[in-house]
């Protein structure tokens, strides 16, 4: 059984821990460690909600572990997160979805979790902040800093690639 529940699944949670970890090796520690918890946890599965999406919320949760103990991020005050600029912007769409989790991957540890859990999982900065152990406040500045980050490495990406196609 234990096999049969890792191969089906194996493939989208290392998905899952390569965005927070934002490495091989980290990704697959991460992989093996949340199926241990899957296997010693599976006796506890109520049936409440999705097998998949309980198995989600473990491999997450396991990924917000360990970005936890590798990571200290430091809260800001109203006044510097007042001061980060978040504008709306839909250059990704031009991108695979290979490339997209490539540039995500190049953000800093601490921008790459409060995106993930933000933009991907759905947090609230509110919930983000109680798991991080960080205030709301830091939370909307890294994923405003995140994403600043992001639209100058897409950016970068766009100009590398037209500069590619000018060259042919």
């Amino acid at each position: 059984m234990q096999e049969l529940l890792y191969h089906r699944f194996s493939s989208k949670m290392y998905a899952v821990c390569l965005r927070y970890s934002g490495n091989v090796e980290d990704a697959r520690d991460l992989l093996q460690e949340g199926f241990i918890k899957i296997f010693k946890n599976l006796p506890k599965y109520r049936g409440d909600g999705s097998f998949e999406g309980w198995i989600r919320r473990i491999f997450v949760n396991t990924s917000i572990e360990y970005f936890r103990r590798k990571v200290n991020l430091y809260n800001v005050t109203e006044t510097q997160e007042n001061t980060i600029e978040d504008k709306e912007w839909n250059v990704l769409d031009n991108f695979a979805e290979k490339d997209i989790i490539s540039i995500i991957n190049q953000l800093s540890p601490g921008y790459r979790a409060v995106f993930n859990m933000h933009v991907i999982e759905g947090y609230s900065h509110k919930e983000i902040g109680e798991v991080l152990g960080i205030n709301e406040g830091t939370s909307k500045s890294q994923l405003a800093r995140a994403k600043l980050v992001l639209r100058k490495l897409v950016e970068s990406r766009l100009n590398s690639t037209a500069n590619d196609q000018v060259n042919y």
